[in-house]
């Protein structure tokens, strides 16, 4: 239990130091935030990605007076149900109409708190670090009254303009290697990347869904993550990082997921039980954690692979990767209709041309799409056979021109 007077200094406290904060980069999310009178609007993403600073820019841009309350604070250890009547009382003393939560989803009953405000015509936004407990929640109590979106780390564009640097080859390779999550952009420190990846495992993981070794989830993560752009079976890890079971695995593979950390992408097919059968390859969100994965540090081609994944992440929901007699990296669709057929290679040569460029053809053909891609570091070129167009671009290209 929190007493009054106590929550009253949180606020306070909490409010001086969001509205300080230096609003930074505008990030290109800004615009498309859902907003709809009576409808809770979800923000979700990594931890760190950049919500909160988000949620200043939306206040600035939009609104004069609102409320900022981030539940994930230390002060706040002992919250309960029955205190979020003493918060409603704050919210009331200082006459805040828009709410913004920050990891609301901590703290029992918080939808049911939600669902009073919009029914009292408050206008409210939520951020949480955890898209499965959001969604979870959000569908037993808020059931068409809310609104979602995901925020990712900086894109491309958004790591050039905050860097001041040009669209080119050295600036790809730097975003290559440093990701997007702002605050190690903007330090350059590893040990926090190194951080935020054991407070994920710690906090949002090990602790929340009450997994006891520790080590053997780091094990596997540092490997889903030294893999990335690599196909991967729970079934064939069964027995590795001392863990025994298959089903452990791929528990462990939605709490991974469902952080944000580690992606699984499924190999297309029209039928729903070869998807969930068949290997899925792995990608993780964002390129900086692939440092933290030592052994990982030079294949350049495989972090290219991984930065066009997290683009064709912020455009669309179905993505899949292709397979036959070759193999082709990233089919993206919209509303189950196929629009993209990708092929990634840092460098084609004479050694890898015809693989990437026939497991390209072969899924044009399979699913009659006229153009593809193939998205390299800095090559450049059109190709047409049998009416089909296939275009090599600079992946630099490719990302600022933000797909």
């Amino acid at each position: 239990m929190i007493r009054q007077e106590q929550l009253a200094q949180v606020i306070d406290a909490q409010q001086d130091i969001f509205l300080n904060k230096s609003a930074q980069l505008i990030r290109d999310s800004l615009a498309s935030i859902p907003i709809v009178e009576s409808y809770a609007t979800i923000i979700s993403g990594i931890r760190r990605c950049g919500k909160s600073t988000l949620l200043l820019q939306l206040l600035k841009k939009k609104y004069k007076h609102a409320l900022y309350f981030n539940f994930e604070d230390i002060r706040l250890a002992g919250f309960e149900v029955g205190d979020f009547s003493r918060l409603q009382q704050e919210i009331d003393k200082r006459q805040y109409r828009v709410l913004f939560f920050d990891e609301i989803q901590l703290t029992e009953k918080w939808e049911i708190f939600v669902h009073q405000l919009l029914r009292e015509q408050y206008t409210v936004f939520i951020t949480g670090s955890n898209a499965s407990l959001l969604s979870r929640e959000l569908g037993t109590h808020l059931t068409g009254r809310h609104l979602s979106m995901e925020l990712f780390p900086f894109s491309f564009k958004e790591y050039i303009s905050y860097k001041n640097l040009k669209a080119d080859k050295e600036s790809l390779h730097s975003y290559l290697e440093d990701g997007g999550l702002p605050e190690y952009v903007n330090y350059q420190e590893p040990l926090i990347l190194q951080n935020l990846m054991e407070d994920i495992l710690v906090r949002d993981i090990s602790v929340r869904h009450g997994i006891r070794d520790i080590g053997s989830l780091k094990q596997l993560t540092v490997y889903l993550i030294s893999n990335i752009g690599c196909p991967v079976s729970a079934n064939k890890l069964n027995g590795m990082f001392g863990i025994k079971s298959s089903t452990t695995f791929l528990e462990y593979f939605n709490y991974l997921r469902d952080a944000y950390l580690v992606e699984f992408l499924p190999q297309f097919s029209y039928s729903l039980k070869a998807q969930a059968r068949n290997p899925k390859k792995i990608y993780t969100i964002d390129n900086g954690f692939l440092s933290v994965a030592s052994s990982f540090t030079e294949n350049l081609g495989r972090k290219l692979e991984n930065l066009i994944y997290q683009q064709l992440r912020r455009k669309y929901k179905e993505i899949y990767y292709f397979t036959d007699k070759g193999e082709c990296d990233f089919l993206a669709f919209i509303k189950g209709k196929i629009h993209k057929a990708i092929q990634v290679c840092y460098q084609i040569d004479d050694l890898n041309f015809d693989r990437e460029y026939n497991g390209l053809l072969e899924a044009l053909r399979f699913f009659k799409l006229q153009e593809g891609l193939i998205i390299t570091l800095d090559q450049k070129d059109v190709f047409e056979q049998d009416g089909f167009i296939i275009k090599m671009i600079p992946a630099y290209e490719y990302l600022a021109a933000g797909e």
